[in-house]
């Protein structure tokens, strides 16, 4: 993929992955807390970080990379902004969401805390696509 190249996706694929993503990050807590009902309340909540998490990917993508410039330093630095501030604020809606459910306690942390942890959740789903040679963070190509 070059730097002005735009990434699609159909929705129907990008859905269906990131809610096989929900589910599974759902299944793990439900059985690790050997409660079924935990099951589609974990997996509302992780979506905001599998489906949103998408779309903070294709901000950048297709949004800001375009307009930096091409040092690849640059790159990564505002990526790794970009991922920071979508975290965070996907972290404030997955704490409003878990509020509202009233169902699943999920801890008040700081606001950045959902940054760092977005960027680490990007930074695997990236080595997984090195694994699988696909057009990633760590070659440039993606």
């Amino acid at each position: 993929m070059t730097p002005s190249a735009r990434f699609e996706e159909p929705f129907r694929r990008t859905f269906t992955r990131n809610v096989t993503i929900a589910v599974a990050v759902g299944a793990v807590f439900a059985l690790k807390q050997r409660d079924i009902t935990r099951l589609l309340p974990v997996a509302i909540l992780a979506m905001w970080f599998s489906l949103g998490g998408h779309y903070v990917e294709l901000a950048f993508l297709n949004g800001v990379r375009a307009r930096l410039p091409q040092g690849r330093l640059t790159q990564v630095l505002v990526r790794l902004l970009v991922w920071f501030c979508g975290g965070a604020l996907l972290y404030a809606c997955m704490a409003a969401t878990a509020r509202a459910l009233s169902t699943v306690a999920l801890p008040m942390k700081p606001w950045w805390l959902g940054g760092v942890l977005f960027i680490g959740v990007e930074l695997v789903a990236h080595a997984v696509l090195a694994i699988r040679g696909l057009p990633n963070f760590y070659d440039a190509r993606g």
